[in-house]
């Protein structure tokens, strides 16, 4: 089979994490040894994409994982982004050179390993070795701040906390909101499973409940403290319990798509490394999302006192990093030693992600 080679290269490659498991990415084989990869950002539906940019960290993240899988069956992966495409669809040529002389990434195993633990880490330290490891995996371009101490775990846990409550009450988050989660479930091809998210049994009920129309989650959040539960379950008591959170920050900030793609790569590098290592993670994306929208004074809302809040925020997350300057972060996280999700997102197959002609 002349695609035999891009489609198990493609086949490993998929794993790649995206927001929200959107997977904005479809495939075109054009020879056995070139194919283009389709991507598309999702700013027209969701409020923590609309300049587009996380999705392209997303397709960073799928490129260097086409380049480690590459390795694995002896190939080179040189990637071309193809000019004259909307931003919101960039495209990338990716041609594959035998090479004998390729050394399998020894990332490669842990591509389907990788995965998200949204619950309680344990707060045993990093050891010096593991936070080496780390930084070496990001390259010399981009520095990694940690947040370590209990205080400041728990300064970062209470911005998760309030974060939670502008994610939760945010109007123009309901269709993302309600449209991500596979109900009673396990493990999602598309989406997010419910038993995934980190909260206990009832609170799932009760989300899924309010998750039928805005005007339940507004009633829940006026009457009954509605955001009070997930953000204790979601937010706070995950920020606390953890060995660190961290920030990946660029010596520059990111200006273009091929900027976010070569950061996306460079996260790749570093969750792999901490899967090798035995270590959970889990992103803390909205944030620096919300904070970047502040600072470049792009509406995200209808809501004026929900924007006072995130500008507020904004200054919290700023402080966290320390001097850091805060355009630079491209991602922001959690991480420890922890048990490994038993339930998780799922990805579509190669069959269903390549464009037929």
């Amino acid at each position: 089979m002349p695609n035999a080679i891009i489609e198990n290269i493609l086949d490993h490659a998929r794993w790649a994490p995206s927001g929200d498991n959107t997977q904005p990415w479809r495939f075109e084989i054009i020879d056995a040894n070139h194919f283009v990869v389709h991507g598309h950002d999702t700013r027209d539906y969701c409020v923590y994409d609309l300049e587009g940019h996380a999705s392209q960290l997303s397709i960073g993240i799928l490129l260097e994982s086409i380049a480690i899988a590459a390795s694995a069956y002896n190939y080179r992966a040189e990637f071309q982004i193809l000019e004259n495409r909307p931003e919101s669809h960039p495209a990338i040529a990716v041609a594959l050179t035998e090479d004998s002389t390729i050394i399998p990434d020894p990332l490669f195993p842990f591509l389907p390993v990788r995965s998200v633990q949204r619950r309680r880490l344990k707060t045993i330290p990093l050891t010096v070795e593991e936070k080496d490891a780390l930084e070496k995996a990001v390259g010399d371009y981009y520095a990694v701040h940690w947040i370590e101490s209990w205080q400041g775990r728990w300064q970062a846990a209470q911005l998760m906390f309030k974060n939670g409550r502008l994610r939760l009450t945010l109007p123009e988050a309901f269709r993302t909101h309600s449209s991500i989660i596979e109900w009673h479930v396990r493990f999602s091809h598309d989406k997010i499973p419910d038993q995934a998210i980190g909260l206990d049994p009832i609170a799932v009920k009760i989300m899924q409940w309010a998750m039928k129309s805005w005007e339940r989650v507004t009633f829940l959040n006026t009457y009954l403290a509605g955001t009070i539960l997930p953000r204790l379950e979601m937010d706070l008591l995950p920020g606390i319990f953890c060995a660190a959170h961290f920030s990946l920050i660029a010596a520059k900030k990111p200006e273009n798509l091929q900027d976010y793609l070569k950061a996306g790569r460079a996260l790749q590098r570093f969750w792999l490394t901490a899967t090798r290592l035995g270590l959970q993670l889990q992103p803390e994306m909205t944030p620096l999302i919300f904070a970047g929208y502040v600072r470049e004074k792009l509406a995200f809302t209808q809501v004026s006192k929900l924007t006072i809040y995130a500008e507020q925020l904004s200054k919290v997350f700023e402080n966290l990093l320390g001097g850091k300057k805060p355009e630079c972060a491209v991602f922001f996280g959690r991480i420890g030693q922890g048990e490994v999700a038993t339930t998780r997102s799922l990805r579509l197959s190669v069959e269903q992600l390549i464009k037929s002609n």
